[in-house]
């Protein structure tokens, strides 16, 4: 059990990271290349944004909930 809720937390650690560094930032971000940015100036947030910000706040969740798990677990 424990292995399975580490191996979660790593592959959400490292998808959050992913999913950050696409969000486009004050100057743009990576979500340019995917043409993120193209409408952003013209009609706010994008479709691809807001899913962006969808995907990224499920990973948040997951990631929190198996830092949970695991310190219960760690905890025996």
């Amino acid at each position: 059990m424990l292995i399975v809720v580490l191996a979660i937390q790593i592959l959400s650690a490292i998808g959050l990271i992913f999913l950050v560094l696409l969000h486009s930032g004050r100057g743009g971000g990576l979500s340019d290349m995917f043409g993120g940015g193209l409408g952003a100036s013209a009609a706010g947030s994008t479709v691809v944004e807001k899913n962006l910000d969808r995907i990224t706040v499920v990973f948040a969740v997951v990631f929190i909930l198996a830092s949970v798990a695991l310190a219960l677990l760690l905890d025996k």
